[in-house]
């Protein structure tokens, strides 16, 4: 008994310690993606860009590669990492499973078939819509895959007024094996070169994005976790279990219906600009509840933030280990958090 009171205390601090201390780290990592690439900025640089307001002071080298290159890339890191830390923990709550994360219900696969799909087959089946589109038509590909997708799973699971997470799950898992074998499909009449596009878009890459692409996401991205972060109060009621909760005054199923159209809205805008980033939505909120516990008024702050600063950070050093080239960011989101959640969950295991 004294042990669980020290375990309940330990966490009560941490959970007032978690949100400064993410604060502050997503703060540094933004300071330090936009200071250090391939062209090293100084601190100073960054002063006077803030010192006019965020615009562009003149059409030096640094002003550009800041304003054009360097500040697009890591907002939008700071958004889909943040996206993929409060979803995955959202997703977490809806199962109740610690490992649980957002492709259960499709969005990822959805937006790779989306993005497949484009790369080897847009310019042969639509030239002219690509012509128009131009820039937009990944992206847009990439979204309309992931929506098609989590609509299918959504109708399925969706019975007679019940959204049962059952249903949900086995659903997710059905569709995601046929996107599975579309994809496969696909890839196997693409030539090399779409066939290299796509090898990389699977792989995550945050690069070559500029601001007209990335602010309809970002709008998408931020609707999402304010919807999301409203829902933490019923999300613990909801742990208690649905019945539970359903005489707590909580609607249930409307609740999970919320959690799956958030989430399936924030990934995939995330999915459709940055390609597969794995293990963020998994790993984040897994280690932020080790360490703070369940209460979702603290985990999902704590695990946007983290999420946020996790990925800003592995993308300075994706694209940094081999100047001039790049590495794809989520092979270094899974070689970096791999071992850090081995770590963390031994040290706390052996400690409780």
């Amino acid at each position: 008994m004294q042990k669980m009171v020290s375990l309940y205390q330990k966490r009560g601090k941490r959970q007032l310690m978690a949100i400064p201390f993410t604060l502050g780290l997503m703060l540094c990592s933004t300071f330090w993606a936009l200071v250090v690439g391939a062209v090293p900025l100084s601190e100073s640089d960054i002063l006077t860009y803030v010192s006019h307001g965020f615009s562009e002071v003149n059409s030096s080298l640094s002003t550009r590669v800041l304003f054009e290159i360097r500040l697009p890339r890591t907002v939008l890191s700071l958004c889909v990492g943040g996206a993929l830390g409060l979803c995955g923990a959202a997703m977490q709550a809806l199962f109740r499973n610690p490992l649980a994360d957002p492709s259960l219900i499709g969005v990822a696969g959805g937006g790779a078939l989306g993005a497949v799909t484009v790369i080897v087959l847009g310019y042969s089946l639509w030239p002219q819509a690509m012509g128009v589109i131009g820039q937009y038509a990944l992206p847009i590909g990439a979204m309309l895959g992931c929506l098609g997708v989590c609509a299918i799973i959504y109708r399925l699971s969706n019975r007679q007024g019940q959204f049962t997470i059952i249903t949900l799950l086995l659903s997710g898992i059905a569709v995601n094996a046929i996107v599975g074998s579309l994809i496969g499909i696909l890839t196997l009449v693409s030539s090399d070169s779409e066939l290299r596009e796509l090898t990389f878009w699977t792989m995550g890459n945050l690069g070559g994005n500029s601001w007209a692409l990335i602010l309809p996401v970002l709008v998408l991205i931020i609707i999402s976790l304010i919807g999301l972060s409203r829902l933490a109060n019923p999300l613990n009621l909801y742990l208690l279990g649905e019945a539970q909760a359903q005489h707590l005054g909580v609607s249930v199923s409307y609740l999970k219906k919320q959690v799956f159209i958030y989430t399936a809205m924030a990934v995939g805008a995330a999915v459709s600009i940055s390609g597969m980033i794995g293990f963020v939505g998994f790993v984040v909120p897994h280690l932020v509840r080790i360490l703070i516990g369940p209460d979702h008024r603290f985990l999902f702050p704590v695990s946007m933030l983290f999420g946020a600063s996790f990925l800003t950070i592995t993308d300075v050093i994706a694209r940094i280990v081999i100047v001039p080239a790049e590495l794809p960011i989520g092979l270094v989101t899974s070689a970096l958090g791999g071992p850090f959640f081995l770590f963390v969950l031994y040290k706390q295991t052996g400690r409780y």
